[in-house]
């Protein structure tokens, strides 16, 4: 395992719930981290709580030229980016004769857009600067099972499965890395926010949501942590072969096993 001792690792949606929680992790660990939110002032803050040297930038990561304009202060602030954790989303619940166009667009463009667009910067760096580096692209239990009301969530993760395998493959001549973490459902205010709208579509209360929907297929009825997400997300970004390259790793209480 690799120390991240002096690697660059920019994380987006850092300023809350997964991205913050691995932002802390990787500044533990020694890396120089910055943290991408699409609210400039969140991102600062997070920064500024960090510490340990972070960079706080404002990334619309559906914006190519903030992403490219981040990218590039990235390099000119601190060096090139050694890891990426491509982790921004959001969740949209509805039933998919009711989902509108607008917001079929809005997550994908936020998921798979954001991936490809941030991703591509990365390598960019990361080939140029010689030195390899680990891509690693937020995933869900929902990049390998679907669940209903979710139709573009579901098809965004299951589409980050193929860029993760594409950016193995090319990357692997230049020591880039890409995987994808799976997380089962993690407390966070994305999935609070899941609770009532699902108990509102399936006529359930929110514990029954909780209880007969999130955890119902875990082996001990328990959510996935923060901490959890953020171990596997250092994990691989320690990892220094293509031994581990191209992979999903799902961490979700045996939500589901492959």
């Amino acid at each position: 395992m690799q120390s991240l001792d002096g690697k660059i690792a920019l994380v987006t949606g850092a300023a809350s719930g997964i991205g913050r929680a691995i932002a802390d992790a990787y500044a533990r660990a020694g890396a120089r981290v910055v943290v991408a939110d699409i609210a400039a002032d969140n991102a600062s803050e997070t920064a500024q709580a960090i510490g340990h040297g972070a960079l706080g930038i404002a990334m619309d990561v559906t914006d190519e030229a903030q992403v490219e304009d981040g990218f590039a202060r990235t390099a000119r602030e601190l060096g090139p980016v050694d890891i990426l954790v491509s982790n921004a989303g959001i969740q949209i619940i509805s039933p998919l004769v009711d989902l509108s166009f607008a917001d079929w667009k809005r997550m994908l463009a936020i998921h798979m857009d954001g991936a490809f667009l941030t991703a591509r910067a990365a390598m960019r760096q990361m080939i140029a600067g010689g030195a390899g580096g680990s891509i690693i692209l937020m995933g869900s239990a929902h990049s390998h099972v679907a669940s209903k009301f979710k139709a573009p969530y579901v098809a965004a993760k299951h589409g980050l499965l193929g860029l993760a395998r594409v950016i193995a493959k090319e990357g692997a001549a230049h020591r880039v890395r890409a995987n994808v973490i799976c997380p089962g459902f993690v407390r966070t205010p994305l999935v609070e926010k899941q609770i009532p709208e699902q108990a509102r579509e399936l006529g359930l209360t929110q514990e029954q949501v909780v209880r007969d929907v999130m955890l119902r297929d875990t082996v001990d009825a328990e959510f996935t942590t923060l901490e959890d997400i953020a171990e596997t997300a250092l994990f691989l970004a320690g990892f220094g072969s293509n031994a581990l390259t191209g992979q999903s790793l799902l961490v979700s209480h045996g939500w589901h096993m492959q």
